[in-house]
């Protein structure tokens, strides 16, 4: 659609400078254009008003590669991998997670729950079955995890022997008001 408007404002110039050799009618036919267009690109702002303000977030976020807060609302951009990541403190701790609703639980590896100052026993007790197969993991509790400004405390974990990547799970998710993918936004309302 942009591009239509680029194309006919080109046109219009190209028009405008054709007909401005004429006298007369040469003039009312370049303000005709020219009105036209101020017409044209305020319709087109004004339609596409929301729309470029969420570009002007994207933009922010992949500048900074920081969500964007809206009020209450965390916006999340989509990483190149088409992924979400989200920065977030375990017990004070930054740890980067991938969100994933196909998790039932959010797991962190051993080495991140030592830095978080979980306790977690040698005891791997249960098993969970994931993208990779079944493995085994032991169970803990977070004080307190934090995304950006969206804070909840007494997080069940699943803690993984591996150093796979860390991710934030349903049981997360389902503990705020709203979330969800909205085009290349992950939407988290606390």
């Amino acid at each position: 659609m942009l591009g239509t408007v680029y194309i006919l404002m080109a046109c219009m110039i190209l028009v405008g400078a054709l007909l401005s050799r004429r006298e007369r009618f040469a003039r009312s036919m370049v303000l005709l254009i020219g009105w036209t267009g101020i017409f044209v690109s305020g319709f087109v702002v004004f339609t596409f008003r929301d729309d470029i303000g969420y570009l002007g977030q994207r933009l922010r976020a992949e500048a900074t590669g920081k969500p964007v807060q809206v009020g209450a609302v965390l916006r999340v951009p989509m990483a190149l991998d088409g992924h979400f990541w989200v920065e977030a403190q375990i017990n004070g701790a930054p740890v980067r997670f991938l969100v994933d609703s196909g998790a039932t639980m959010t797991t962190i590896d051993r080495e991140t729950a030592k830095r978080a100052g979980i306790s977690v026993t040698n005891a791997r007790d249960q098993y969970v079955r994931t993208g990779n197969g079944m493995i085994r993991v032991a169970t803990a509790i977070a004080n307190r995890l934090d995304v950006e400004t969206i804070q909840r405390q007494q997080v069940g974990l699943h803690i993984s022997q591996s150093e796979e990547i860390n991710v934030l799970g349903m049981n997360y998710l389902s503990s705020l008001q709203r979330w969800g993918v909205e085009g290349r936004w992950l939407v988290l309302q606390g």
